[in-house]
């Protein structure tokens, strides 16, 4: 007997905490952009196929977000330039707009669309101060609408006259048509959780939860959880272990989904499909009936490797495609594993192919599936179907596919659809139907995420670690607080819990990066300090300063040589080419004024160059600069700084080489040499300065004895007299190549 193959797809929709605890502020605009992108239209092209049956994934911390946009409290930077006039854009505004709106997948989201590529072409071919200086309002005001036009999704240009008419134009976009491009942002997200609401009423959706600020939760439950998968892991001074907060985390994301969807959940998306035997308890107590994770974390659980052949056939597919029985104390769940290889491919590797070769090999892979599941079935008469799951991210991949992969969508749609081989259904449709069979015992559920079947993308990293101390020490101090309660002290837990989202960890150490990494290290640490703030109690010292260092973006560093006249005049035609970073605005100081606004910097193959520009040269002025060099590739002896009052936070508290400082009331300059035993020597110089209008340094290349086509690292500091004052840009290394 031949029987289809159920399918469950889940898409994973997932947008960090944007906004900051301090400042009540968005910092960044990806909830709004991918909201107008990639949540409304995977549900409006699955309404167009209601013989398939699907689950998706709402994260409470996006709900929360969307909300914000629709009811008008959020507000990110981005938008605000997108709403501003043109006219009145000052000179650090038009750079950081240069720089960032073409934050986009460039072959599939700009490239298409001429006057966009066009701009994107002159950033790329002059430089973005080129832009600044030579750009007219009409390149700006296109600039600005085509960052906000590319994320709409394609779907709403075939319904929507008035954003097909703005495509159609393709250029002289006015403020108008900016602000209405923004009342048309609101108004799709305002449709995305009603469509959502409405396709589960009807029975095409389920919809699903995960923990409120999605954190791992088996690392809340004990992070020596983190051991399981990797033994030796380096685990943090402080053992994290508060059980109690994952029931928190789960009661205050059912209370939202009951607000939004007026009813219970029952399926759960533990964050990172991180799962451990510590959790079940507490996921089965607050009523889920099923939750779901990776293959790799079934394969270490059932003490079975699973290989694939050159097709990707995997081994025993069985053990795969089946739910599992989890008992606990509570009651029992049901368990359903990814396919790992469906999975990614749709993730990863589609986007590269034309939508009906991408559509017939998945339907290929599981016509296969569906065959081997026969086969089985006829040996083993008592079995019942099995069920194939796809579980991914529902927003990510999305950008590098053609047309926001619409295309490919609707092509395998309508494979599915037409396919009596197939069954698409949801994860509750199907174990109502076909409850697990086979049990997995809880203790030997295996702990580990999605990501290599363990946790090292969020603990065993130093820098990751610190943050668990830090975590750690504010819930004690919480704990320490019984009278402040959930209920009369909400600042104090929602703040703890935001601390405890994953997203921070993510980004933390090694392993992932983006531009925006001092803003991740920036949020952690301010949730934090209102928890500390909310209790009443000093916020520590740690709290105050980045837990790592950050690098300039490359989209900052130099891009020629160049050989700028040290005269101390504002004249930018010496520094085409050179790097260029913003101090007071893009990235901090968030702590005081900076009186440096601009810092450039760039080379020849004879000497370093920097040049400082100044906020207002009446304010009150530091007495000194002080440049501290580094060489990574080079041994020889380090000392540290000597300077009081300097917080003890990487990089200031690093071992540097030469340490040349420059004196604004002489003008004078000293070059020091590090000795053996942390000691200083001063030694010649030849550095040349001037200093008028702004502050510019030539700094020989063989004062520094440095070789052709190596690597030195600087960083920068303020002081008045011997007393730290700041580093410029915050806490950043700056990294040179000498030519």
């Amino acid at each position: 007997m031949s029987y289809p193959l159920h399918i469950a797809f889940i898409w994973h929709q997932h947008q960090p905490l944007y906004k900051s605890a301090i400042a009540g502020k968005y910092h960044l605009p990806w909830v709004r952009l991918h909201g107008v992108k990639d949540y409304l239209d995977i549900a409006l092209l699955l309404s167009r196929y209601p013989k398939l049956h699907q689950t998706i994934n709402l994260v409470p911390s996006l709900i929360l977000q969307l909300q914000d946009y629709v009811s008008g409290d959020a507000f990110d930077p981005y938008l605000a330039l997108t709403l501003t006039p043109v006219d009145t854009l000052t000179r650090s505004q038009k750079h950081f707009i240069v720089e960032h709106f073409f934050d986009a997948n460039h072959q599939t989201m700009i490239e298409p669309y001429p006057r966009y590529a066009d701009l994107l072409a002159q950033r790329q071919a002059y430089g973005i101060e080129w832009c600044v200086n030579n750009w007219q309002a009409p390149d700006f005001s296109d600039l600005l609408a085509w960052h906000n036009l590319t994320w709409i999704d394609p779907l709403f240009r075939e319904i929507d006259p008035e954003i097909a008419a703005w495509y159609e134009r393709g250029k002289d976009f006015t403020l108008a048509d900016r602000q209405r491009i923004y009342s048309k942002q609101r108004e799709i997200i305002a449709r995305i959780l009603p469509q959502h609401r409405q396709m589960q009423n009807n029975g095409q959706l389920e919809i699903t939860t995960t923990p409120y600020t999605h954190p791992i939760m088996p690392l809340l439950a004990d992070t020596q959880a983190g051991r399981i998968a990797v033994p030796q892991m380096y685990l943090p001074n402080n053992r994290f272990r508060w059980e109690q907060d994952i029931t928190l985390q789960l009661e205050k994301a059912k209370d939202l989904y009951r607000q939004h969807f007026s009813r219970d959940p029952k399926g759960l998306w533990p964050s990172e499909q991180s799962v451990s035997p510590a959790i079940l308890p507490h996921v089965s107590k607050q009523g889920f009936s099923w939750l779901c994770s990776d293959e790799g974390v079934l394969g270490w659980s059932l003490g079975h490797y699973f290989r694939r052949d050159e097709r990707g056939s995997i081994n025993a597919p069985h053990l795969l495609y089946q739910p599992y029985r989890l008992e606990t104390v509570h009651g029992d769940l049901a368990i359903v594993f990814r396919d790992r290889l469906l999975s990614d491919l749709i993730g990863f590797n589609y986007g590269a192919l034309l939508p009906q070769a991408a559509s017939d090999d998945l339907c290929d892979r599981l016509l296969k599936i569906q065959q081997q599941q026969n086969e089985y079935l006829a040996e083993h008469p008592e079995g019942q179907p099995w069920l194939v799951t796809i579980a991914l991210d529902g927003e990510n991949c999305w950008e590098f596919y053609p047309q926001d992969g619409n295309p490919f969508l609707n092509t395998l749609y309508t494979n599915l659809s037409q396919n009596q081989n197939f069954r698409l259904v949801t994860a509750s449709e199907y174990l109502e139907k076909y409850p697990p069979i086979e049990k997995i015992p809880p203790h030997q559920l295996h702990s580990g995420s999605w990501i290599d079947s363990s946790f090292t993308t969020w603990i065993g990293d130093p820098v990751k670690n610190r943050a668990w101390e830090l975590l750690s020490e504010a819930r004690q101090v919480l704990a320490n607080h019984p009278e402040a309660t959930p209920e009369n002290n909400p600042e104090a837990w929602d703040s703890m819990m935001a601390a405890e989202g994953s997203d921070w960890f993510w980004w933390f150490g090694e392993g992932h990066s983006s531009n925006d990494d001092a803003m991740f290290d920036r949020l952690f640490r301010e949730h934090l300090q209102v928890l500390y703030r909310a209790v009443n109690e000093p916020v520590p010292h740690a709290l105050l300063y980045p837990l790592e260092p950050h690098d300039v973006p490359s989209s900052d560093r130099p891009t020629n040589l160049i050989n700028p006249s040290i005269n101390g005049k504002l004249d930018k035609d010496d520094w085409q080419g050179a790097g260029q970073i913003e101090i007071s605005g893009a990235r901090g100081t968030m702590h005081q004024t900076s009186p440096v606004k601009r810092l450039w910097y760039g080379y020849d193959h004879f000497y370093c160059y920097l040049r400082l520009e100044f906020s207002n040269l009446e304010n009150v002025f530091p007495s000194q600069l002080h440049l501290l060099w580094f060489y990574p590739q080079r041994i020889h002896p380090n000392s540290p700084v000597r300077l009081r009052d300097m917080p003890d936070v990487s990089p200031l508290n690093y071992l540097f080489r030469h340490h040349l400082a420059i004196n604004f009331a002489d003008k004078s300059v000293h070059l020091q040499e590090s000795l053996e035993d942390f000691r200083w020597k001063t030694i010649a110089t030849h550095t040349k300065i001037g200093f008028e209008q702004c502050l510019e340094i030539a700094i020989p290349w063989s004062d520094l004895a440095v070789k052709p086509q190596s690597i030195a690292r600087l960083v920068l500091m303020l002081s008045q007299k011997d007393h730290f004052q700041m580093s410029l840009p915050e806490y950043t290394i700056i990294p040179i190549e000498v030519p």
